[in-house]
């Protein structure tokens, strides 16, 4: 008995506003949140931190280190600014326009507008900071020793949890507009879901 792929609906509407401009607002109105909140960490940062001295918080659970990247993790790429900037553009209009035309999901709008704020933190940084813009350098002051030696923002945090969400997304199927790719039976009933869960006292006897 073969199987294939069919796309159905994931828990009728809990997964899905009502069509693309509710998906849009709420991707709008999280990306603000993320990018006020990565604006104003970095603003009292720069006011407040020493450059480029270590301030322990949490021993060294937990290190401030004021510096300012001109180039990608780990300070890859300083010689060409320009590229980051070009690409977090990019990112920024791609998520735009899914949220216009494409994401009905409230899962998805959740994700995206969260990676959106996150992107739109360091291109922000990237086009109006020193030394001039489209080449300005990323505010970076968050230290965990422990875990990695690069230096961080609130920003960097939400790009790379969000693209971890986004990769588990598409790896378990679950679709822009709400609907998750399921296995069918050849005879088209589909497959046992982890989703399709039994209602609490129903009687499953025939």
């Amino acid at each position: 008995m073969t199987a294939r792929a069919r796309s159905l609906p994931v828990n009728g509407r809990r997964n899905r506003p009502e069509g693309r401009a509710a998906a849009g607002i709420l991707i709008a109105i999280l990306a603000a949140v993320v990018l006020a909140a990565d604006q104003l960490a970095k603003v009292a940062a720069i006011a407040s931190l020493p450059p480029q001295e270590p301030v322990p918080v949490i021993g060294e659970f937990l290190v401030f280190y004021l510096v300012r990247n001109p180039g990608a993790a780990f300070s890859l790429g300083e010689s060409v600014t320009w590229i980051f900037t070009i690409a977090l553009a990019v990112v920024a209009v791609v998520i735009g326009w899914l949220a216009a035309t494409r994401v009905r999901s409230r899962l998805w709008a959740v994700v995206l507008g969260l990676l959106l704020g996150g992107v739109l933190g360091n291109l922000g940084d990237r086009l109006f900071r020193p030394p001039g813009f489209g080449i300005g350098h990323v505010v970076d002051f968050i230290s965990t020793p422990w875990m990695m030696p690069a230096i961080y923002n609130v920003a960097d945090m939400f790009i790379v949890t969000m693209m971890i969400a986004v990769a588990l997304l598409v790896v378990t199927g679950f679709r822009l507009d709400g609907t998750r790719e399921r296995r069918v039976r050849a005879d088209g009933d589909p497959e046992s879901d982890s989703d399709d869960q039994p209602v609490a006292g129903s009687d499953s006897r025939p």
